[in-house]
């Protein structure tokens, strides 16, 4: 872990980054001004400072000199200003890089990330980071390359992107893919259009003003103000009500959004990331996709493959999810070359997901003593079941099939919808709005 500065003058905003900084293990000093900055850097050199651009007592960017050559290896400067990265892209010296308020817990993980104490990327986190794509996402499989390939392409467009694949294949990593290699200085918002619900969908998108409806006792930002500048990720966006995709359609095209209680219109620049486990067609005859608005965000698709397509990538996703799971300072364990193999022969319905919870399975449930990695017997995910395999009959309309494999889940886990919702990769809402349906279907026949 790595010994953090902070630089700030806003105490809440200190305390709450702080308190991250420390769940994640890393020593942390704060400052309030340079002056006292310049103290705790002329005693204790840490390893990465950040560092409000304006503070009472001067400008950020006048430590940046003063650091040449010191033993800093990392400055991220801090600001409610998205036009920071234009200023900060091209300097020299220390690593720099920039984070802007409010700071997605998610995106300072991501700054600090591979620094520890000695100042340098441990060996393991440096072998790993060079065999992550964009710092995210792992396998060499030529489906995956052609993966690799689009990101790079559409990226630096401010095309939206439609990202289609299975649960659990990976769409939110691409998603932030795409946010990583855009260069664009905001945020990466990510919603779960099938837990917001159907009340506040509109705030919660597009914001409030203050007093606007019982309980509004402030203004609000929306998810594309959040996102301005940067990159919103619209997931399960087959589950968003039909009657706000029209809303949606119109930012698309207009790229303004108005608030909730205000008759002003206001501009965002928010790159559209979205994504379905849905057939586009399908959802779009049963109603639950707008056509117009698939055609729109469907200029550049992104078809992810299942983990059954490459199955080549397995060994490495393996290897990831065991050093992860080993932890810190942990005894190496591993699989044995059998069991690798038979991981290899599993079809996989959960995809990569559902490979990351038999790994996680095996590493709690193998001797601590033993350097091998045993699998269970069989993998008991609701998704490998050999009964629910069966009923995978030609004939059988895809809607017939999700409800026995969310039912056959439920049953699995004695009923708990929390769970079920996890294990199938879906939101909570989602899960209810679907036995409601099966309910309504049922009360009808």
């Amino acid at each position: 872990m790595a010994n953090v500065l902070l630089v700030d003058d806003e105490p809440d905003f200190v305390a709450a980054t702080r308190e991250v900084l420390q769940t994640l293990g890393h020593n942390v000093d704060t400052a309030e001004r340079l002056e006292d900055a310049r103290r705790i850097l002329g005693s204790d050199m840490p390893d990465i400072l950040l560092l409000d651009l304006m503070l009472p007592d001067g400008n950020g960017l006048e430590l940046l000199e003063e650091l040449r050559g010191s033993a800093v290896k990392r400055v991220v400067f801090i600001t409610g200003h998205p036009g920071i990265k234009s200023l900060v892209k091209n300097l020299s010296g220390p690593s720099v890089g920039y984070l802007t308020k409010p700071i997605d817990s998610r995106a300072l993980i991501a700054a600090l990330d591979g620094v520890h104490s000695d100042g340098a990327a441990s060996p393991d986190d440096a072998d790993e980071s060079e065999r992550k794509h964009f710092g995210l996402l792992i396998g060499e499989s030529a489906a995956m390359r052609t993966v690799y390939e689009q990101i790079e392409r559409v990226a630096r467009t401010d095309s939206p992107v439609l990202v289609l694949g299975e649960t659990g294949t990976g769409k939110e990593l691409v998603a932030q893919s795409i946010h990583r290699v855009s260069g664009r200085a905001g945020q990466f918002v990510a919603v779960n259009c099938g837990s917001v619900s159907r009340e506040l969908a509109g705030s919660e998108l597009f914001g409030h003003e203050k007093g606007s409806f019982t309980g509004a006792v402030r203004r609000h930002l929306g998810f594309f103000k959040r996102a301005d500048a940067g990159t919103l990720f619209l997931d399960e966006l087959a589950e968003m009500q039909v009657e706000l995709q029209a809303h949606l359609l119109r930012v698309l095209e207009n790229g303004v959004v108005t608030p909730v209680g205000s008759e002003q219109e206001e501009r965002v620049d928010a790159r559209v990331v979205a994504a379905t486990n849905r057939d586009p067609r399908k959802a779009i005859a049963d109603r639950a996709l707008r056509e117009d608005l698939y055609f729109r965000l469907s200029v550049f698709p992104i078809a992810l493959p299942p983990l059954r397509d490459r199955v080549e990538d397995l060994p490495q996703l393996v290897e990831h999810f065991v050093r992860v799971g080993n932890g810190n300072g942990a005894p190496a364990r591993a699989f044995s070359e059998a069991s690798v193999q038979r991981l290899q022969g599993y079809h996989w319905p959960g995809n990569v997901r559902e490979l990351r919870h038999v790994v996680q399975r095996a590493l709690i449930m193998s001797d601590q003593g033993s350097a091998e990695l045993v699998l269970p017997d069989r993998f008991e995910s609701p998704f490998g079941d050999p009964e629910q395999r069966q009923g995978l009959t030609i004939g059988r309309s895809i809607r017939d099939v999700e409800r026995e494999l969310i039912m056959r889940t439920l049953e699995h886990l004695n009923g708990d919808k929390r769970a079920a919702a996890e294990t199938l990769g879906i939101s909570l809402n989602t899960l209810y709005n679907r036995l409601n349906t099966y309910d309504n279907k049922d009360a009808s026949s």
